[in-house]
């Protein structure tokens, strides 16, 4: 399995826009109805053009192939695409008391459980660790709760996202704490 992880560039949108819903449609379909993940597309799960800006966003190759994608954030946006941020989410977090966001983990269905989002995550743990930030949180789907929980996240919260087509998406924050006490 020869799979490259690096940092997303602007040129890489049209590539994750094609394989975010590909891979939302298919790995979450056990967790979600077909009118969550319709109304999660676009909105919750989207490319946000600030983590490739920020050089905190990575892709997964294969054969100059992006089969995957995720990154962390050090602003305070928890989840979403360019369409649903306000100004406020966007200012920056400050590394010695608040947590870095885990964000916008998707891979391609054909490439599902082979590791290419555990790579991935260490990357991001690794840089947000490198940036000065002792906490990282993450708000995740339930299809990647298990993953998450693989890196020693916690659920520390579950709620409910509003969509725009009137349905409600089930997520859980979760936390993880590298701070030594």
């Amino acid at each position: 399995m020869d799979v490259y992880i690096r940092l997303a560039c602007l040129k890489d949108i049209p590539a994750l826009t094609r394989l975010i819903p590909k891979s939302a449609r298919k790995l979450q379909a056990n967790y979600y109805t077909f009118q969550q993940i319709e109304g999660a597309l676009g909105s919750v799960f989207a490319v946000d053009s600030q983590l490739i800006d920020d050089g905190t966003y990575f892709v997964a190759e294969s054969k100059s192939q992006i089969i995957g994608c995720g990154g962390w954030s050090k602003r305070k946006t928890l989840y979403g695409g360019d369409q649903s941020k306000s100004i406020a989410e966007e200012s920056f977090l400050d590394p010695k008391i608040e947590a870095a966001k885990i964000r916008a983990f998707f891979v391609d269905p054909a490439w599902a459980r082979r590791g290419i989002g555990s790579q991935i995550m260490q990357q991001c743990e690794t840089a947000a660790c490198d940036a000065g930030f002792q906490k990282l949180e993450i708000i995740a789907t339930l299809a990647g709760e298990f993953l998450y929980a693989k890196f020693g996240y916690h659920v520390i919260q579950q709620f409910d996202i509003p969509l725009p087509n009137g349905e409600m998406l089930p997520v859980v924050r979760m936390f993880k704490n590298y701070a030594v006490d």
